[in-house]
């Protein structure tokens, strides 16, 4: 216990490399699929690397790009609504005053609520994710040695297998369940951030390819993504149009976010991680004190790294598996072997671990 408390407040006392570090050992793991898919076709081990290495930089340059140009032309636009916002609160001052409420009670009431304080939440709400990609030139550079080290991954699962066969598995289904849970935010992430845009059109609301960017990056912070991605679109939905357009927008992203995460998205994948709610909650306020805005979207896969090394890889701690398991104990029963188990044979050793390559 003294040594994990030792270990968080080091990660968090060097947040700024380790934050980076994962976020590139995530990626790694993520472009997997495109490198196993071009070997499979026929491209040589290196050069599926290095066309799966530059695709992921470019996504991440992409979004790091858009991110920041949305948010230059953001602080350009909200000077031009602090009369509206003025007007806005004179509105609720007229409204308590119909209520009872005295003058006094209304000022203080009110005096926090000022267009400076609004515009700095905003600013600051989407500069600490932006924050996310300050280290850009770090993570494009741990990102290229861990692609080239990542070529070689099966070779070395197989002779690490041979020695330590429980380390071995619990590394590959880290990125076994990793990769999954990657593919599966990613696609839903997309397709309601694509939903909420068209939704936003249709209100009116400026900049919503800003929001739907938003919403993409903030689906893969659990529980409270959703809350996140939300607000700030909402505010200025009332402050361009008032608190009708407000109410539409917070009503469409809830139905949105209800059916296709909580309805659909469960019913076509399951549960692709099997961490228990409680967990993932609790990984989220963790990761997040350690790391920042960046430990809250690595929250899943940072639990993940950390079940498989100090649970899945040692069987003297196996019986946590089930307490911290969000599947059915009879579907893990019929569908998960121990990590620790011995292939029958090399041969079989070997194709497990190609398939789980990372």
């Amino acid at each position: 216990m003294a040594g994990a408390v030792i270990t968080a407040a080091g990660l968090r006392g060097f947040s700024d490399i380790a934050g980076p570090v994962f976020l590139a050992l995530v990626l790694t793991v993520a472009m997997s699929p495109l490198r196993r898919f071009l070997i499979r076709h026929g491209t040589r081990r290196w050069l599926a690397g290095l066309v799966s290495l530059v695709a992921v930089n470019a996504l991440l340059l992409g979004l790091a790009a858009a991110l920041a140009f949305s948010i230059a032309r953001l602080a350009t636009l909200l000077p031009k609504y602090q009369d509206t916002f003025a007007g806005l609160v004179d509105d609720v001052r007229g409204w308590l005053a119909d209520r009872g409420i005295g003058d006094q009670e209304i000022q203080t009431a009110l005096q926090a609520f000022d267009f400076g304080t609004l515009l700095n939440l905003l600013e600051s709400w989407l500069t600490s994710l932006l924050g996310v990609f300050s280290d850009l030139g770090l993570i494009v550079v741990l990102l290229f040695f861990m692609g080239i080290d990542a070529i070689r991954f099966t070779d070395r699962m197989t002779e690490t297998r041979r020695v330590r066969p429980g380390l071995a598995g619990a590394l590959i289904g880290f990125a076994r369940d990793t990769t999954r849970y990657l593919i599966v935010s990613s696609v839903f992430g997309l397709i309601v951030a694509l939903v909420d845009v068209g939704v936003l059109y249709l209100l009116d609301i400026p900049l919503p390819w800003l929001w739907g960017l938003l919403a993409f990056i903030t689906n893969y912070i659990p529980n409270i993504g959703f809350f996140i991605g939300l607000v700030p679109p909402a505010l200025l939905g009332l402050l361009d149009s008032g608190w009708e357009t407000m109410i539409w927008v917070i009503v469409a992203y809830s139905v949105i976010n209800f059916i296709l995460q909580s309805i659909i998205q469960p019913k076509v994948v399951g549960d692709a991680v099997g961490l228990s709610t409680t967990l993932t909650f609790l990984s989220l306020i963790f990761w997040a004190w350690v790391l920042g805005p960046l430990g809250a979207i690595l929250a899943i896969p940072l639990s993940l790294l950390m079940r498989a090394l100090l649970v899945d890889a040692d069987p003297s701690t196996a019986w946590l598996s089930g307490l911290i398991s969000g599947n059915d104990p009879q579907d893990e029963e019929e569908t998960v072997e121990p990590a620790a188990a011995e292939p029958p044979d090399a041969e079989a050793s070997d194709s497990k671990t190609s398939e789980a390559e990372v």
